[in-house]
C-alpha cells in the first residue's frame, strides 16, 4: 500500500516542500577564490536578512563563516555588483580586502582582527562604490573599479580604475585615492597585470552599447611608479564583444570574443578552439570570469551552447576534457591554483554547489555549499529539454517541467494547469538546475515551463540579437508559442495557463497579457512597465540606454516606445494578476508599477499589489520571498479552481 499512486486533481497534490524551504534555498554561492591553498567564496544568507556571508574552506578541510553578521559581503557598482573581495596570504595569514554592502567602502580584514575601513564616505549621490579590488603588496595597494557619484542623479556618476592604500589613509581622505586611468570609458572592468606587472588589460565600453553588443580590450603600460600609460585598443568594438581578458603565464594575451558570432577564446589575437559554443557570456557583474590559465599551460573553461560546463582546453590542440559529475551547469566563476581548479556548479538534481577539479587526477568534488536533500528527491521536478517551433518557424529552447508527485496522479482526462516562466535579463538565460520555487509548484501538480526566448543568451549572437528593436514582441511571440504548442499537444490544460517573470521578465509577462489572450492569469514581479520613463533619470546608469538596442532609438522610433509599453495598454489587460515590488528597487523603481495601477483603476480587474520594504531588484529576505510565493500559488488557486493542500494564505484580488 505504501507505494500506490492517490489520484487527485491537480493542484491539490500535498508536498513537503513548502515556501519556506524554497526561501531557504534560494541563491548561490559566488565569486570563489583561493587565498594561500585555502578555497574562499561569498554565499547568501536569507535568513539573516538576505547578507551575502564569506565563507573559507580550510585546507584540511572543514568550511566557517569568516564575518558574522551584520558584514555583508557584496559590491552596488553599476547596481549588479561585482567581485566584491579578495585576498592572500601575508605574513603567514589571511589578508582579506571586501565591499561591506550597508556602505560600500573597501575593509581590510585579518582573521582574529576587526575590519578595518581604507576608503571614505561620501555624501553625494550614491557614494563611492568599488568593485573587483586585487593585492598590489609590493605597492601597499589594492587595484579596483571606482564608481564615483559626481551628483545626486543616477546618470552623475564616473567609474576608472583606482588605487587604494592597504595602510588605511584614504578612509576619510577622498584625494589620497589614486587614479590610475581617468574616466575615459563610461564603464570599466578591473585590471588584469602581465606576469612581469610590466602591462595591465581591461575592457571598456560606453553608452548606448551595453557589453554583450561590443566593447574594447585596453592594454596600457605600467610604470615604475604604479602609473598607467598609453592605453591602446588590442581588440572589440561597436560590434564585438571581448566578455574577459586574462594573461597566460608565458605574457600572451588571452580573451573571449564574439567577433565569429559566438564567445570563443583567442590568444593573441588567434583564434584557440573554434566552436559554435560560448566561452563567455553576457557581463551583467563586474569579475565574471568563463576562463581561467593554470600554471601548465591549460585553461580552465565553462563552456556550452545552451548549458555550461566545466573543461580543461589545450589551446595547442584546441581539445577539450569535461569535468565528470553531476553539474551540467557551472557558473561563471573560476579560480585556479596550482592543478586545482575551483567553480560553481548544479544541475536538475542538485543545487549550486563549490566544486574543486584537480587537473592532475581528473577527479572532481564538492568542496563548500554541498547540496543535501532537504527532501525525498523523488518529489523534485523531471524536466525535458525541448525545442518549439516559433513564427516563422524560428527555433525557441525551453525547459519543461511537467507535474511530478511520487504518489499522486490526477483523474483521467484531466489536464494540468501551467506557468510560463520568462527569464529576466532579457540578456540571460535560465539554467537547467534544481530549483525548489520550481519545485514548489511541480510536486503540488502545476507545470512549469522556463523559455530561453529570442535574445537570450547560450545559444550564439544571432539568436541573442533577435531581440534588437523587437523587445515585447519576439520575447511575448516565443512565450506565447511555447504555451500553445503545449496545449495543442495535450501535455497543458489550455484554460488554465499563467505566466510569470520578474524584471525584463516582468517586463515580457505584463506585455503578454496586454497583446495576447494565451493566459488566464499573470504574476508580474519588480517589472519595466512604462519605456517612456524607463531611462536616463528614471533607472539606473548600466541599463539607462539599454532601449536603444531593444526598442531603437528614441529620436527614430518615438511610437515604439508607447506602442510597446504595458502601461500605454492597461485598457486591454482583462485577467486576474499579481503585481509583486521592493520599495528601494532603483533599477525598476515603485512609480513604474504605480503608473500602470492607476491606469487600470476602476476596470474591474481582479489584481493584488505587494510591495515589500527594504528590498530592492531582487529579492533576498526569507520572509519575503515566503510571502511572494505563496502570493502567486494563491493566485493560482483562485483562478483555476485549485485547493491547494494545506491551504496558503488567500491574496485578496480587489478590482
Amino acid at each position: 500500500m505504501g507505494d500506490e499512486v492517490l489520484r487527485s486533481p491537480y493542484g491539490s497534490w500535498p508536498s513537503p516542500i513548502d515556501a519556506a524551504l524554497a526561501a531557504a534555498h534560494d541563491g548561490r554561492p559566488e565569486w570563489v577564490g583561493f587565498v594561500g591553498d585555502e578555497i574562499w567564496w561569498t554565499e547568501p544568507r536569507p535568513a539573516e536578512g538576505g547578507r551575502r556571508a564569506l565563507v573559507r574552506r580550510r585546507a584540511a578541510g572543514g568550511e566557517e563563516s569568516v564575518l558574522p553578521a551584520p558584514w555583508n559581503v557584496r559590491s552596488r557598482v553599476i547596481e549588479y555588483g561585482g567581485r566584491p573581495w579578495t585576498g592572500e596570504v601575508h605574513d603567514g595569514r589571511p589578508l582579506i580586502v571586501f565591499v561591506h554592502c550597508a556602505d560600500q567602502r573597501l575593509y581590510r580584514y585579518e582573521p582574529g582582527g576587526e575590519p578595518v575601513p581604507l576608503t571614505p564616505r561620501s555624501a553625494v549621490g550614491g557614494g563611492l562604490r568599488w568593485a573587483e579590488p586585487r593585492l598590489d603588496l609590493a605597492r601597499g595597494e589594492v587595484w579596483c573599479v571606482l564608481e564615483e557619484f559626481t551628483g545626486d542623479g543616477p546618470d552623475d556618476v564616473r567609474r576608472l580604475l583606482a588605487a587604494v592604500p592597504l595602510d588605511g589613509s584614504a578612509a576619510d581622505d577622498r584625494g589620497a585615492v589614486r587614479e590610475l586611468t581617468g574616466a575615459r570609458h563610461r564603464f570599466v572592468t578591473g585590471a588584469r597585470l602581465s606576469p612581469d606587472g610590466r602591462r595591465a588589460a581591461w575592457l571598456g565600453w560606453d553608452h548606448p552599447r551595453m557589453p554583450w553588443d561590443g566593447t574594447e580590450l585596453l592594454v596600457a603600460e605600467v610604470m615604475e611608479d604604479g602609473r598607467l600609460t598609453e592605453p591602446r585598443t588590442v581588440a572589440g568594438g561597436p560590434d564585438e564583444a571581448v566578455a574577459q581578458v586574462e594573461w597566460a603565464h608565458d605574457g600572451r594575451l588571452l580573451y573571449a570574443s564574439d567577433r565569429s558570432g559566438w564567445w570563443n577564446l583567442y590568444r593573441d589575437g588567434a583564434p584557440l578552439c573554434t566552436r559554435e559554443e560560448e566561452f563567455g557570456g553576457p557581463l551583467w557583474q563586474l569579475g565574471l570570469r568563463w576562463f581561467a590559465p593554470l600554471d601548465d599551460g591549460l585553461l580552465a573553461v565553462v563552456h556550452g551552447r545552451g548549458a555550461a560546463v566545466l573543461g580543461i582546453l589545450d589551446p595547442e590542440s584546441g581539445e577539450i576534457v569535461d569535468a565528470a559529475g553531476p553539474w551540467t551547469e557551472c557558473t561563471p566563476t573560476l579560480a585556479t591554483h596550482g592543478r586545482r581548479v575551483v567553480t560553481v556548479g548544479a544541475g536538475p538534481r542538485t543545487g549550486y554547489e563549490v566544486i574543486e577539479l584537480d587537473t592532475g587526477t581528473g577527479h572532481a568534488r564538492v568542496v563548500g555549499a554541498r547540496h543535501r536533500d532537504p527532501v525525498d528527491p523523488a518529489h523534485y521536478p523531471e524536466p525535458r529539454i525541448r525545442t518549439f517551433r516559433g513564427p516563422d518557424g524560428r527555433e525557441v529552447h525551453a525547459h519543461v517541467h511537467p507535474p511530478h508527485h511520487p504518489a499522486r496522479t490526477a483523474p483521467d482526462g484531466e489536464l494540468p494547469p501551467y506557468v510560463i516562466w520568462a527569464h529576466g535579463g532579457p540578456t540571460s538565460r535560465a539554467p537547467l538546475v534544481l530549483d525548489l520555487a520550481v519545485a514548489y509548484f511541480t510536486s503540488r501538480g502545476i507545470g512549469v515551463a522556463e523559455v530561453n526566448y529570442g535574445g537570450s543568451t547560450g545559444y550564439g549572437r544571432a539568436y541573442r540579437e533577435r531581440l534588437r528593436g523587437q523587445w515585447g514582441v519576439v520575447d511575448v511571440e516565443d512565450c506565447a508559442a511555447v504555451a500553445r504548442a503545449l496545449a495543442d499537444e495535450g501535455t497543458a490544460d489550455p484554460a488554465r495557463l499563467a505566466i510569470r517573470g520578474g524584471s525584463a521578465g516582468g517586463w515580457t509577462a505584463a506585455a503578454s497579457l496586454t497583446t495576447t489572450d494565451v493566459y488566464a492569469c499573470g504574476t508580474i514581479v519588480y517589472p519595466v512597465l512604462d519605456l517612456a520613463t524607463w531611462g536616463p533619470g528614471e533607472t539606473h546608469d548600466f541599463e539607462s540606454r539599454y532601449l536603444q538596442s531593444l526598442i531603437g532609438p528614441p529620436a527614430e522610433v518615438p511610437a515604439r516606445y508607447a506602442e510597446r509599453s504595458p502601461t500605454a495598454h492597461a485598457d486591454r489587460l482583462t485577467v486576474p494578476f499579481l503585481l509583486l515590488q521592493g520599495t528601494d528597487d532603483v533599477v525598476c523603481p515603485p512609480a513604474q508599477c504605480e503608473r500602470f495601477l492607476a491606469r487600470i483603476a476602476g476596470r474591474g480587474v481582479p489584481h493584488a499589489y505587494l510591495t515589500f520594504a527594504g528590498e530592492g531588484h531582487g529579492f533576498r529576505r526569507a520572509d519575503t520571498m515566503i510571502r511572494a510565493l505563496e502570493a502567486e500559488l494563491s493566485l493560482y488557486a483562485q483562478v483555476f479552481g485549485l485547493e491547494p493542500t494545506p491551504p496558503v494564505p488567500k491574496v485578496e484580488l480587489t478590482p
